[in-house]
């Protein structure tokens, strides 16, 4: 069920149709990257945490300076969030060379790439889970031996216009807006939302708890404190029912939200930011004219694109 208060720039979205009850539901996935053993380790001591969703691989890193991140033979594109937190960095790929000091949203090509961390910092990336090898060794990796039958498939939507090249959104272009929900921005293969921070505990009168019939969402704390709460539907099999759960999880960490259990998520320290993450990217935020840089990557069929950005 969802419950946005009129108030809730979400209440516009379609409402959710009813998921099949007899399709199992996964279990929620909670990770504190700092409580974990590092996944890789860097030549100048950068320490890189992996986990994944089921159609996205996210590596977080605290980056120091001088190390090098590559990819060779990318198949497909990735992104690279930066917020005020994130290391100074120098991409290149495609023969073309960016520096990036700033907030932002980067989106690299296929092919080969390299990321030079130019001080110390948090750098995070963001695959598809066609990268096999990051799947791997993910942290969470058992969880996704078998597919997660109600999460929607990893199809990718159309190519860039240009086609595939290095391209670089900086947040400052794009303040937060009255009328506009957070900061989206899209690929051909995921999904980013860049929420305000925000200074004081969100209001226990104004949550948001809703559903999504069938894609993960991906809650990555980079700030503060939070509180996940996620309620599991009852289906016709009692042994798969779940209690639900209200918990407390600190940063940096994800929480892998499944489909189509019902949550919010609750902000409760002094000062927090969370970054949403879908894949594929979301059909409903994209037909509210709410993506960024929907100029450059097409949605599926141009009537998705209702409002103007």
């Amino acid at each position: 069920m969802t419950t946005y208060a009129a108030d809730d720039i979400r209440s516009r979205l379609a409402p959710a149709t009813r998921p099949d009850p007899g399709t199992p539901i996964r279990k929620s996935q909670w990770i504190e990257f700092l409580a974990h053993e590092p996944t890789q380790t860097g030549t100048h001591g950068s320490r890189t945490w992996i986990a994944r969703a089921a159609n996205l691989v996210l590596a977080y890193t605290e980056a120091k300076a001088g190390d090098l991140f590559e990819r060779t033979g990318q198949p497909d594109e990735y992104a690279i969030l930066q917020y005020s937190g994130s290391a100074p960095i120098t991409v290149t790929a495609s023969g073309t060379t960016e520096t990036v000091a700033e907030e932002a949203f980067v989106v690299v090509p296929p092919g080969d790439s390299s990321v030079k961390v130019d001080a110390d910092g948090v750098l995070i990336r963001l695959f598809s889970a066609v990268a096999g090898d990051l799947t791997a060794v993910a942290l969470n990796a058992e969880s996704y031996a078998e597919p997660d039958e109600r999460a929607a498939p990893l199809i990718p939507w159309p190519d860039p216009v240009g086609g595939f090249r290095l391209r670089v959104y900086r947040l400052a272009d794009t303040p937060i807006t009255e009328g506009r929900f957070g900061r989206i921005f899209r690929t051909t293969n995921l999904m980013v939302n860049f929420l305000a921070e925000e200074t004081r505990p969100r209001d226990p009168l104004k949550l948001s708890p809703h559903h999504h019939d069938d894609f993960e969402q991906i809650s990555l704390a980079v700030k503060g404190r939070f509180q996940h709460h996620i309620r599991y539907p009852w289906g016709p099999d009692s042994t798969r029912w779940r209690e639900d759960e209200h918990a407390e999880i600190a940063t940096p960490s994800i929480c892998v939200i499944p489909p189509p259990t019902v949550h919010t998520t609750q902000g409760v320290g002094d000062h927090q930011q969370l970054i949403d993450i879908f894949g594929p990217p979301r059909a409903d935020f994209s037909a509210q004219g709410w993506v960024l840089n929907a100029a450059d990557y097409p949605a599926p069929s141009s009537s998705e694109e209702t409002d103007a950005d």
